[in-house]
């Protein structure tokens, strides 16, 4: 059995769901992170939620780039895998910093299988990404698809898993999982640890909390310039939240009058040709909780002999739309979500869901959590923890 578990990135937010379920299955863990996206005091909360197990959690606090002090970390603890999650992440940031995210999560990663290499710990879990997709041309997406990330973060993804096969291909040693997960959200269901990114959130799930705590005032809403199914422009479903919205205008009251109002303006005065855009960019939303436990599906599939180099999508196999998980939360947490439309960010795909058979029948993993789930997990956690791990002046 793996015992020794190296998780970099673990104080982020999949790697501190997944550093808790690893601590819970009996795992000694030690987590190597240099916090420039993330807190100390997520694994804090790890630690109590794990209970006794959490004596089994070690904490550096490390650059990945800094191969001596990633040496010091490898020569205290002989480990049997890594778990490699480190990375910058922020699609947006990476149209506009390429080289930054060159630089950390490529150069980052090739250190990182220096260090593995020259101490004999050759099986690694990598948490690659479904932008490496790029702009599929159907749906679901299947581990076989062309690969063809649209955006600088998704490259880095691509080029990470390329290197990965490289490495295999020159030693047959290594046993390498490369998992392409979907949209994470949601948050443990105990409300204590969850998603706490740092600056405007560059996902849909945390802005969306933020709103509904009085941090932001509104939702932007991307994608109004996405082509509809039917290529009637608006497209049905929009022209129904419309009707809705104005329907519920004139039960609900004044204040509701002038959401409805607005997203009437907004949609029809867009400068954009009204012939083929649609606000619902569909993903494939999957619960944190459920990624973690694929994480640790694929590190017990290490144990196994003749495993290679293998690639996972992690996902739920099903679409959801921007305005459905929108719809959910407010189901959720009973807070309206004001909504301002816009044209889609560069670098984003349109509709993007997972194949999921693969994981399902190799790793005996599937997800179990549906999106009322993720959206009640996550107004849990945003509900008892508005500033995330910090306080209303950006202090933790």
């Amino acid at each position: 059995m793996v015992n020794n578990i190296l998780v970099t990135g673990g104080a982020g937010y999949i790697g501190s769901h997944t550093v808790l379920q690893l601590l819970l299955g009996g795992y000694n863990t030690v987590v190597v992170d240099n916090l420039d996206n993330a807190s100390d005091i997520a694994l804090k909360r790890v630690k109590e939620l794990a209970d006794d197990f959490g004596k089994n959690l070690v904490f550096h606090q490390v650059d990945l780039r800094d191969k001596p002090a990633l040496e010091n970390v490898f020569a205290e603890t002989k480990f049997d895998a890594v778990i490699h999650f480190a990375g910058l992440k922020a699609v947006g940031e990476s149209m506009q910093k390429p080289l930054l995210y060159f630089n950390n999560n490529l150069i980052g990663t090739i250190t990182l299988l220096e260090v593995m290499a020259t101490h004999g710990c050759k099986q690694l879990v990598f948490s690659s990404s479904a932008t490496v997709y790029g702009w599929p041309k159907e749906v679901p997406c299947t581990e076989e698809f062309p690969l063809s990330a649209a955006n600088p973060y998704g490259r880095t993804k691509l080029f990470i898993e390329e290197i990965c096969r490289d490495v295999y291909s020159s030693d047959s040693e290594w046993k390498i999982m490369l998992l392409r997960y979907f949209n994470p959200v949601g948050a443990h269901p105990s409300g204590y640890i969850g998603e706490d990114p740092r600056g405007i959130p560059n996902n849909l799930m945390p802005y969306v909390q933020q709103v509904a705590v009085g941090r932001r005032p509104h939702l932007t809403v991307f994608g109004t310039d996405y082509p509809t199914k039917d290529g009637t422009g608006l497209g049905f479903l929009t022209i129904t939240w419309v009707l809705m919205s104005v329907f519920s205008a004139l039960l609900d009251g004044p204040r509701v009058v002038g959401l409805g109002i607005h997203l009437l303006l907004t949609l029809f005065l867009l400068p954009h040709p009204l012939d083929g855009f649609d606000v619902f960019q569909v993903r494939d939303y999957i619960h944190v909780v459920d990624l973690a436990d694929g994480h640790i599906a694929a590190l017990r599939k290490l144990s196994e002999a003749n495993i290679g180099c293998e690639v996972y999508n992690l996902g739920t196999g099903k679409g959801t739309s921007v305005l459905e998980m929108v719809a959910a939360f407010e189901k959720a947490s009973g807070k309206k979500i004001p909504l301002v439309m816009a044209a889609r960010r560069p670098g984003d795909a349109e509709t993007v869901y997972a194949a999921t058979e693969k994981a399902e029948h190799e790793l005996s993993w599937k997800a179990k959590y549906g999106i009322d789930e993720m959206c009640r997990d996550q107004w849990n956690w945003a509900s008892k923890n508005p500033y995330g791990y910090g306080s209303p002046d950006g202090t933790n």
